[in-house]
């Protein structure tokens, strides 16, 4: 089957960056959750706000997301970053790794990477997150904040991206030589 690691954590820790790296690292897929999602809401001509209202309404969505991110993780050789990455990849996980950084530090890089000002990544991110902790509470049982499935948590706010790749790199090197 081969490698399967997952990249999990909130909006804006980093997520797509790192499973990047590390796909190139290990010679791996990657496939991203975040990306399905904002690619549905461009398709459909929205925002992502405006798409989380439409999935609170009905999780069809959400279940085309998920199962993609199961089935990508039966198929192995792969790096899935998603918010639901490590639970959806289940059993299939060979390394789940959970990203964390501050609210600020967080709603900076979204507001760049969306090329929106502060206050409105604030908002619409903060809106987002609390309605997935309820959708997802109500579609799975998951709560979003419970971390104890992960093998690593890393917070990516702390050293600079290098540094943090070369942590998870060697991570990720010494759990596959055990």
């Amino acid at each position: 089957m081969g490698l399967v690691i997952t990249i999990s954590g909130l909006h804006g820790t980093g997520k797509t960056t790192y499973a990047k790296a590390l796909s190139n690292s290990f010679n791996l897929r990657h496939i991203s959750a975040g990306m399905l999602f904002r690619q549905k809401a461009t398709e459909q001509g929205i925002t992502i706000s405006d798409l989380t209202c439409v999935a609170v309404k009905n999780d069809e969505l959400d279940h085309l997301v998920d199962e993609r991110t199961r089935v990508e993780a039966k198929r192995g050789n792969v790096v899935i970053d998603g918010l639901l990455a490590g639970w959806m990849a289940g059993e299939f996980a060979d390394i789940k790794i959970y990203l964390t950084t501050s609210d600020d530090v967080r709603i900076s890089r979204i507001a760049r990477r969306d090329e929106v000002s502060i206050s409105k990544a604030r908002k619409a991110t903060l809106f987002r997150e609390r309605v997935e902790r309820k959708r997802f509470k109500k579609i799975y049982g998951i709560d979003i904040d419970d971390v104890k499935i992960y093998d690593l948590i890393l917070n990516t706010e702390l050293l600079p991206i290098e540094l943090n790749i070369d942590i998870l790199r060697k991570f990720i090197q010494k759990h596959i030589k055990s």
